[in-house]
C-alpha cells in the first residue's frame, strides 16, 4: 500500500515538473531573445548578461551539476528492477537533461563561453549568498572556490568518482538505497544553487526556471526520503 501511494505521488510530481519545464522553456527563449510579452515592456528590460555574471555562472555550473544527475540515473536504471526507482530515475534524467539543454542554449544565444572565463572557479558567482561558504552535502563535498575537491567533486552535493564507481557495482536494493542517498545530496546542492540564482540572476526567465528547480527538487527530496524509509534507510547526514 505504501509503495502504491509513493507511485501515485511520484507520477503527480513528474507531471507537474514536466508542465513547469514546458512553460519555463518557452519563457527562456523569449527572454533570451529579448522578446516582450506584447506590452512593450519586455524589450527594454532584457539585457544580455556578461560572462562573469550570476546568470552565466548559474547556467554553466547547473549544466555540469545536472549532467551528473543524468549519469547517476542511467546507472541505477541498469542496476535495479524496482519500478518506482526506475521511474524516478527516468523522471530525473528526462527533466534535468532538458533543463541542461536550456541552460546551454542560453549561453549559445548570449554568445558566452560554456567554461568559466579566466579560470573562474565553480560557484564563484554565488559569493555573498552564503552558498560558497560550506562544503557539499555528501561525503565528498568541497567548498566552492577551491576547485575540484577530494576525488573529483566539483560542487556541493555532487558525487565523487569513487561513489559513482560504487553505485555501478551495486545491485538491487543496495543500489536503490545508495542512489537515493546520492541523489538526495545532489538535489540539496542543486537547490542551494537555484535559490542563489533566484536572488542574483537578472534574466527573468532564468529566475523563473531556478524557482521551478527549487520547487521540483524539494518535492523529489520528500519523495526520496519516503522511498528510503520504505527500504529501512535514511538520507546521509
Amino acid at each position: 500500500m505504501e509503495r502504491r501511494k509513493t507511485r501515485r505521488v511520484r507520477r503527480a510530481t513528474g507531471a507537474a515538473v514536466a508542465l513547469a519545464l514546458l512553460f519555463a522553456g518557452a519563457a527562456t527563449v523569449a527572454s533570451a531573445r529579448g522578446d516582450g510579452d506584447g506590452s512593450g515592456a519586455g524589450d527594454a528590460s532584457v539585457r544580455v548578461p556578461g560572462a562573469s555574471s550570476a546568470d552565466a555562472g548559474f547556467a554553466r555550473d547547473m549544466a555540469v551539476h545536472h549532467q551528473q544527475a543524468v549519469e547517476m540515473s542511467f546507472i541505477v536504471r541498469d542496476r535495479t528492477d524496482d519500478e518506482d526507482v526506475r521511474r524516478l530515475a527516468y523522471d530525473i534524467a528526462n527533466t534535468q537533461a532538458n533543463q541542461r539543454g536550456m541552460l546551454l542554449g542560453w549561453l549559445d544565444l548570449w554568445e558566452l563561453p560554456k567554461v568559466a572565463p579566466g579560470g573562474e572557479l565553480p560557484m564563484a558567482w554565488m559569493a555573498g549568498t552564503g552558498g560558497h561558504e560550506h562544503g557539499g552535502h555528501g561525503s565528498g563535498g568541497t567548498e566552492a572556490g577551491s576547485g575540484a575537491g577530494a576525488d573529483g567533486v566539483l560542487m556541493p552535493g555532487m558525487a565523487s568518482r569513487s561513489e559513482l564507481a560504487r553505485l555501478g557495482r551495486l545491485d538491487g536494493e543496495e543500489a536503490e538505497v545508495f542512489f537515493l542517498q546520492l541523489m538526495t545530496d545532489h538535489h540539496k546542492g542543486g537547490v542551494d544553487m537555484a535559490e542563489a540564482c533566484a536572488s542574483l540572476c537578472t534574466v527573468p526567465a532564468e529566475q523563473r526556471l531556478a524557482r521551478g528547480m527549487v520547487e521540483g527538487q524539494q518535492s523529489e527530496l520528500g519523495l526520496m526520503r519516503d522511498m528510503l524509509a520504505e527500504r529501512g534507510a535514511s538520507p546521509r547526514s
